[in-house]
């Protein structure tokens, strides 16, 4: 009898530690995008980061994520999300990792774990070219009214200089407000100005004027996620080997690339 409940108790003792490192495995993100063969990864359309050529989402961030995934040894899937709820898709595991310029504000850092900052960037003021010597400075756009992407960074700065703003779903959307005529101006990020607007782009009739900030994008994971520093390794690789210079520099963003 003593030797038979010796065996059950020493089987259960075995059951128990399955069932701990099935648990261990189970929290972590890296096991579970191996399982299911892929790294999903949330976006909005955002030149020169992410956006569509020929039906197939490219730019630094989408490359970048694509180079992550392979050394993975997983596929990469990009969907689509409202910036707004970008910390909410993260914390329902409908999306891995946000991978979008996203600016390391306070609210992003204490929601997820971000990696590296990887490219500077800034906040900047998108007005028709005609009549844009007149804004020069912060009190200038009084009575301006803007169009922002919900969410962004753009709406944290014009929301705290009191200005008047009217929040849409991308920045992208908030050009072609400017471009209609409906708003008188917009808030993008700098490296997105630089590749939409001016001469030799679909918006040669706006241009930018005054800088609001600078800061930093970083990739943001799950709380506790090992795929943060999975990437930070990453990117240290690819800077060291030439890979993330040559993916800056085919999309024009090598001067805000930061070392790795």
């Amino acid at each position: 009898m003593k030797k038979f409940l010796a065996l059950v108790l020493s089987a259960v003792m075995v059951l128990s530690l399955a069932a701990c490192g099935g648990s261990k495995n189970s929290d972590s993100d890296m096991a579970k995008i191996k399982d299911k063969g892929k790294l999903v990864v949330g976006i909005t359309d955002f030149a020169p980061m992410d956006f569509q050529e020929n039906g197939e989402w490219v730019g630094f961030d989408a490359d970048m994520a694509k180079a992550f995934a392979e050394s993975l040894g997983v596929e990469v899937e990009f969907v689509e999300i409202d910036w707004d709820n970008k910390i909410m898709e993260l914390d329902s595991g409908s999306i891995d990792c946000v991978w979008n310029g996203m600016t390391l504000t306070d609210e992003v850092t204490a929601a997820m774990d971000c990696s590296n900052a990887y490219c500077n960037n800034a906040q900047i003021v998108i007005v028709p070219a005609e009549g844009s010597e007149k804004y020069t400075d912060t009190d200038s756009l009084a009575g301006l009214k803007f169009a922002v992407e919900a969410g962004s960074a753009g709406e944290k700065e014009v929301s705290a200089l009191g200005l008047d703003y009217t929040p849409v779903k991308s920045q992208a959307d908030t050009l072609t407000e400017v471009a209609a005529g409906t708003s008188d101006a917009a808030v993008i990020d700098s490296l997105m100005a630089a590749a939409m607007v001016g001469e030799g782009t679909g918006y040669e009739n706006l241009t930018y004027t005054v800088g609001l900030n600078s800061e930093q994008y970083g990739v943001g994971f799950r709380k506790g996620s090992d795929l943060c520093a999975a990437l930070n390794d990453f990117f240290k690789k690819s800077y060291e080997d030439g890979s993330m210079i040559s993916c800056a520099e085919k999309y024009g963003v090598q001067a805000a690339l930061i070392a790795q």
